[in-house]
């Protein structure tokens, strides 16, 4: 009596035919999930530095249109007072005799003066207000004073920053007592997956 051999499992020729199919199926398809991933980080990438440039944006236009601290004690022409100078390049914590922060704060790239006026009393005061972007590490930081050494905050603005590409130009010389009307910030930002992307922050004064 004749065994008859049973239908299930494979031949050795079958699977040899399978793994090849495999092989040329799955070699595409890892492909794919790797192209996948890497497109994946680097749109995560993009989303974090454009989260960075919106938040950044925002307070630099409104830390210029701010700029401009009157110089109260010089002489007032055509009804006016004249403003002293209120944009500083590369300022430490105490230049110009305004003072944000402590020794340990690191120099600044830009500091940004105003007048604040404290209206909470019947007569107002007059304080001076400073705004301080400063590097750490690939942090950029924006420290603002109020009347006062001690910061009222301290936020960080932008992640990814490549150390020693921030740069300021002004609509005329920075320093001068005659504020310029308007600011502009620059810096390249490198995050892993991405990338390096030129930020261009901007703020006009409303001052005059």
């Amino acid at each position: 009596m004749l065994n008859r051999r049973s239908d299930a499992g494979f031949t050795l020729i079958e699977l040899l035919l399978v793994v090849a199919i495999l092989g040329v199926v799955v070699a595409p398809i890892a492909t794919a999930v790797l192209v996948a991933i890497k497109n994946t980080d680097a749109t995560s990438a993009r989303l974090a530095v454009s989260h960075d440039v919106q938040q950044s944006s925002a307070f630099f236009a409104q830390d210029v249109a701010a700029t401009g601290l009157r110089d109260f004690t010089g002489q007032v022409a055509n009804g006016k007072v004249p403003f002293s100078a209120s944009v500083q390049l590369g300022a430490a914590y105490d230049a110009g005799g305004q003072v944000c922060g402590t020794a340990a704060t690191p120099v600044s790239v830009l500091r940004l003066l105003s007048d604040d006026w404290d209206t909470s009393t019947p007569a107002a005061t007059r304080r001076t207000a400073i705004v301080a972007y400063y590097l750490a590490g690939t942090e950029l930081h924006r420290l603002r004073c109020l009347g006062s050494p001690s910061p009222v905050s301290d936020a960080v603005v932008a992640h990814h920053v490549q150390p020693g590409s921030p740069a300021v130009t002004c609509s005329s010389t920075c320093a001068d007592a005659a504020v310029p009307q308007w600011v502009k910030l620059t810096f390249t930002a490198v995050a892993a997956g991405a990338d390096p992307y030129p930020i261009t922050l901007f703020g006009q004064r409303r001052q005059t």
